[in-house]
């Protein structure tokens, strides 16, 4: 198939991965290719795809680099900035072009440009619901438009009473061969991902310190007056922060640990971190926050969000759990060929549906932008 995947421009595309959105991206980009498909990135012009992934830039930069989240959220700036650039990307998507579309932009344009031209489109809703791209998903809904989210818990918050036919969980996958296993740990724990409010680094740190073992942190620093003051004061010979690693650096730290923290501080939509620490082996003490408890099942023990007693006595439990059933775990239910036929399969269904497409749906142009062409009239 000719694969079109349309990422977020927040962040490039390119190791080190800020977060799990990225990685997800670059990684379904190589396996679609190593599958025989042919595929085209859409994303940021600083992005660095495998070889064979063609890469159409929507913009020259990632918007973080130019408008920093923190900084623009919300604003006019940036929102305008997101419109012009994924609006100059919807006349590319057109069926002489790619057989369907992987939307992984998390804006409200491109479901209904997919709904207004029957375009077939797969999107997958990295994140929890919020108004703008929920009523955009709620507009779009159709047999050519399918949309994934990465968990039960997701499908509950996005379709809490009445789930279409065209929504469905598709786990994230991890690829086995890079995570190896490591049948024994060192006795450290360890905490990885964007350094912010969020993701709980603050309280992976005092949970550390009170349980008595040995923390390594690894990350970038996205929210840096919270590293400062959650986390620099507490940095000793016992409590470290070792930087933000490239992919293969990493995977041998984290393999190296006894026990991996996962402490969102929001509804994760999955947790990518504790699904990569336990296809180590490494089993996970956490907060039961969002897909937690899903993801991680028998593999580690979660408490409340915010109960540091109860994370630190989790984090010596969870260092007696059994390595090799948490690699089982994720060798049953996270794999990356599990995840890509999952998506291989609705974009089948998504071309099928296709063919039911008669008149397009014109939306106001906040909604999506005019002229678009079209598939048929």
């Amino acid at each position: 198939m000719r694969i079109a995947i349309v990422s977020h421009i927040r962040h490039a595309i390119a190791a080190p991965f800020m977060g799990g959105m990225e990685a997800h991206s670059h990684m379904l980009a190589t396996v679609l290719r190593d599958r025989g498909h042919d595929v085209t990135l859409f994303a940021s012009g600083d992005s660095k795809p495998d070889a064979g992934i063609a890469l159409e830039p929507i913009v020259a930069r990632h918007y973080d680099a130019v408008y920093p989240w923190h900084d623009f959220h919300g604003t006019e700036v940036l929102n305008t900035h997101l419109d012009t650039a994924y609006g100059a990307v919807l006349p590319k998507l057109t069926p002489d072009r790619f057989d369907v579309v992987h939307n992984n932009s998390l804006h409200r344009y491109l479901p209904r440009h997919a709904r207004q031209t029957g375009m077939p489109m797969l999107t997958s809703l990295h994140v929890p619901p919020f108004k703008v791209l929920h009523r955009a998903v709620e507009d779009s809904i159709a047999p050519w438009c399918h949309f994934t989210v990465c968990s039960q818990d997701q499908l509950n918050e996005w379709w809490p009473e009445h789930k279409p036919e065209e929504g469905h969980v598709v786990y994230n996958g991890i690829d086995l061969e890079k995570w190896d296993f490591v049948a024994q740990g060192d006795g450290t724990a360890v905490w990885f991902g964007r350094i912010t409010p969020t993701k709980g680094t603050g309280p992976a740190v005092q949970a550390a310190r009170r349980a008595g073992v040995p923390l390594r942190i690894y990350g970038v620093i996205e929210h840096q007056d919270y590293f400062e003051t959650e986390v620099a004061p507490y940095l000793d010979e016992r409590i470290t922060y070792e930087g933000h690693l490239d992919q293969s650096q990493l995977r041998a730290r984290i393999g190296a640990a006894s026990v991996a923290l996962f402490t969102p501080c929001w509804n994760e939509p999955f947790g990518l971190v504790a699904a990569e620490a336990m296809a180590c082996g490494v089993p996970v003490a956490g907060f039961a926050r969002g897909a937690a408890a899903e993801v991680t099942g028998n593999a580690g023990r979660l408490v409340p969000e915010g109960d540091i007693d109860a994370l630190a006595e989790a984090i010596r439990a969870a260092g007696r759990i059994d390595r090799a059933m948490v690699r089982r775990r994720v060798a049953e239910n996270f794999s990356l060929d599990t995840m890509v036929r999952g998506y291989e399969g609705l974009y089948d269904r998504a071309r099928r549906g296709a063919a039911s497409f008669v008149a397009p749906r014109r939306f106001a142009p906040y909604e999506l932008p005019e002229p678009q062409p079209l598939v048929a009239e």
